[in-house]
């Protein structure tokens, strides 16, 4: 039988990105997020909002708007992953936020979506047709106008080093490189006052380089008069007179539980007390069974010692701030905490709303069972 020599076929070079691409651009409008505290964030195209459901943890975001314009997958999409959850109730936010999902086009004008300080456009503008693209840019940069605005999109420059060097998914109209899309994005920072600048997520292997990202970024910025604020002010003057317009239709609204509403600061702050009260109490009866021992004194014996304990992070200066205050003491089997100590404590002073309310609580004492 003749034998062949088997000839070892190269295989070719597979591109996989960790963490998947999608997540590294969803990580990326996180990291601006971190980086420039926006309150007011639209993202326009939001497909199932996966996006939105991670920035709803950001503290310093009070309202997200998600917009797409097919109405069946934000119906379809799991609301609950966007609604108010048992553990939102129990420990609210600082600050109040809104989740709104709209029906719509990122080419239809919406006053409701007038400024915000942010808006993203997230592999948006390559499903959109020459005529739509056209109306973009005076949608989003001159109408909404935001203070950031960020748009990804494919770049065409790395589509040889995947197996079917074709566009990367049926629905897109284009696909640009990055000089087409510098280009493109340049000249809409210049006609609607913008900066821009270019990165991206998708690092390409070593031996490719030159070919860029897989997916390009604009990152634009509203020129302010100020060098150093970025963020847009509420529309004024003549914007404000203007009628409004209201092409996106709702179809799910969530408003989550916060400290600025009265019945949950006062929920959170009661609870706070009882938790800092407990505490106090049991570090008393300890020290006081050790007294009872006749055991050696040690600091842990002493005032300094009933404030600090495991767990409670203070300064000197905040320790010394509650050992001035008025002292815990039990009275048969009742056990006594001054609210002027207790709102010694970081937490709890964090939670009192203002110094009027203060003063009020510092005449009073919170009574517990002694309980040795």
């Amino acid at each position: 039988m003749e034998e062949f020599q088997r000839s070892t076929v190269p295989r070719k070079n597979v591109i996989e990105f960790r963490p998947p691409l999608y997540k590294q651009r969803y990580f990326f409008v996180k990291d601006i997020v971190n980086q420039y505290k926006p309150k007011k964030v639209a993202d326009l195209g939001c497909g199932n909002a996966t996006l939105l459901c991670m920035l709803k943890f950001h503290s310093c975001v009070q309202e997200l708007v998600g917009v797409d314009l097919l109405m069946d997958r934000l119906l379809d999409w799991n609301s609950d992953k966007l609604s108010p959850s048992i553990g939102d109730h129990l420990g609210p936010r600082d600050l109040d936020l809104s989740i709104v999902l709209y029906r719509g086009s990122a080419v239809e004008k919406d006053s409701r979506l007038l400024g915000f300080d942010l808006i993203t456009c997230i592999e948006l503008i390559e499903h959109l047709d020459s005529e739509d693209l056209a109306k973009f840019p005076e949608v989003v940069f001159g109408y909404f106008s935001p203070g950031m605005v960020v748009i990804s999109t494919p770049n065409s420059d790395f589509n040889p080093l995947f197996p079917a060097s074709t566009f990367r998914n049926s629905d897109h109209k284009f696909e640009w490189n990055q000089t087409q899309f510098q280009h493109w994005a340049s000249n809409v920072a210049k006609l609607y006052s913008y900066t821009v600048e270019f990165t991206g997520v998708g690092v390409p292997p070593p031996w490719a380089k030159h070919v860029g990202y897989c997916t390009q970024i604009g990152i634009f910025k509203k020129k302010q008069p100020d060098p150093g604020s970025w963020i847009l002010a509420k529309p004024t003057g003549s914007r404000v007179s203007e009628p409004e317009e209201h092409a996106y239709q709702v179809v799910f609204t969530a408003s989550f539980p916060s400290l600025q509403q009265k019945h949950f600061l006062l929920f959170v702050l009661c609870t706070e007390v009882l938790k800092e009260v407990e505490a106090i109490r049991q570090k008393y009866v300890w020290i006081m069974k050790r007294k009872e021992s006749s055991e050696p004194e040690s600091e842990e014996d002493t005032d300094s010692g009933l404030v600090r304990r495991p767990g409670l992070f203070l300064t000197d200066a905040q320790v010394a701030q509650i050992e001035k205050s008025p002292k815990p003491y039990s009275v048969g089997k009742r056990f006594y905490v001054p609210l002027k100590r207790l709102i010694g404590y970081p937490k709890v002073n964090r939670l009192v709303a203002d110094v009027s309310t203060s003063q009020c609580a510092c005449s009073g004492f919170f009574v517990r069972p002694m309980l040795m």
